[in-house]
């Protein structure tokens, strides 16, 4: 599975834009230099990520780094994986880049999942950046929302490949995006629909308005001809100025 970016994350290998991890651009800053974080076994999976010091809201953690491929060959190079075991490392950066942090990728890929993030991702000039939404205390774990892509006819036995342990009181359960992208993509062409259908009918309520208020034309009115009468000489009468 791709990770897509929220505004744009990791990929579920059914087509193009299958792919989650993906967030809108919000705000702007370097990655921090000095070291935050360490690498260590996660209860939630696998290798986890934690702070080393306190991480004020809003701090540039780590930039997602890893090889920068497009999305014809992430899905050929991951199609030659097999069954999927819920490890991705494919980011989503656009409609052109994923970024696949398992080849040449830095620590941020070891990020879990969080159904109550502490961290965010950000898109800036098709680079990727974890920054934390709130205060992180020293030897918390980071993590962030992968709202993972899928689809209606995505293999449920496949999915569940990404059943979520992040323990959060708000836990969904699953990494899985809450509306599959199909869904996503027929409400937009539904919304789309719609609103061609409303502009139509205005036009077609102002063209109306505009046959009814348009004034009648006028009759030509013919000059009056005047007829001037004319002097005539009765027998026996002379005519005299």
């Amino acid at each position: 599975m791709k990770k897509p970016a929220r505004s744009p994350a990791p990929i579920a290998r059914a087509g193009v834009s299958h792919h989650p991890h993906m967030r809108h651009a919000s705000r702007s800053g370097a990655p921090v230099d000095a070291p935050m974080f360490e690498v260590r076994r996660s209860g939630i999976h696998g290798r986890g990520v934690y702070s080393t010091r306190r991480i004020p809201k809003g701090t540039r953690v780590v930039e997602y780094l890893g090889d920068r491929i497009t999305h014809q060959q992430a899905d050929a190079r991951y199609d030659d994986k097999g069954q999927d075991d819920g490890h991705t490392f494919l980011f989503v950066v656009s409609s052109r880049v994923v970024i696949d942090a398992g080849v040449g990728g830095n620590d941020a890929r070891f990020i879990n999942h969080c159904c109550d993030p502490n961290c965010d991702t950000v898109i800036e000039n098709e680079r990727v950046f974890i920054e934390s939404v709130r205060d992180v205390e020293p030897g918390e774990e980071l993590g962030y929302e992968y709202g993972l892509t899928w689809e209606t006819t995505d293999d449920p036995e496949e999915l569940g490949n990404y059943a979520c342990r992040c323990g959060a009181a708000s836990c969904r359960g699953t990494m899985l995006a809450e509306e599959p992208l199909d869904k996503q993509k027929a409400r937009r062409r539904k919304g789309r629909n719609k609103s061609t259908i409303k502009k139509k009918a205005r036009a077609r309520a102002k063209a109306k308005t505009r046959v009814k208020t348009r004034p009648k034309a006028k009759a030509r009115r013919e000059p009056e001809k005047r007829v001037t009468p004319r002097a005539t000489k009765k027998p026996g009468t002379s005519l005299r100025r």
